[in-house]
């Protein structure tokens, strides 16, 4: 099953972007399509390869924050390609 998933992660220290970097650059190695905006990362795969890594990522990120926070939305589906038709 092929799925979508924004990612917003957001660290609560006055350091914030290390960490937010350094969890974008982890899901740029991993080898699924990533597209990225100014406030939300998209990650785009197969759901029972593409979770097990996130749950990693996601917690490494966390690890390395003195506290932080993800906002997650999952679709079922693959929207890398959608245009607006408006």
């Amino acid at each position: 099953m092929q799925v979508s998933v924004e990612l917003t992660l957001s660290p609560l220290q006055d350091e914030f972007e290390p960490p937010i970097i350094a969890f974008i650059k982890n899901l740029r190695a991993s080898g699924f399509k990533v597209m990225e905006n100014p406030l939300s990362t998209q990650i785009y795969g197969d759901y029972d390869q593409l979770m097990p890594f996130l749950q990693e990522a996601m917690k490494e990120a966390l690890m390395d924050a003195d506290r932080g926070l993800f906002f997650l939305k999952i679709v079922k589906s693959d929207r890398s390609q959608y245009e607006p038709h408006f």
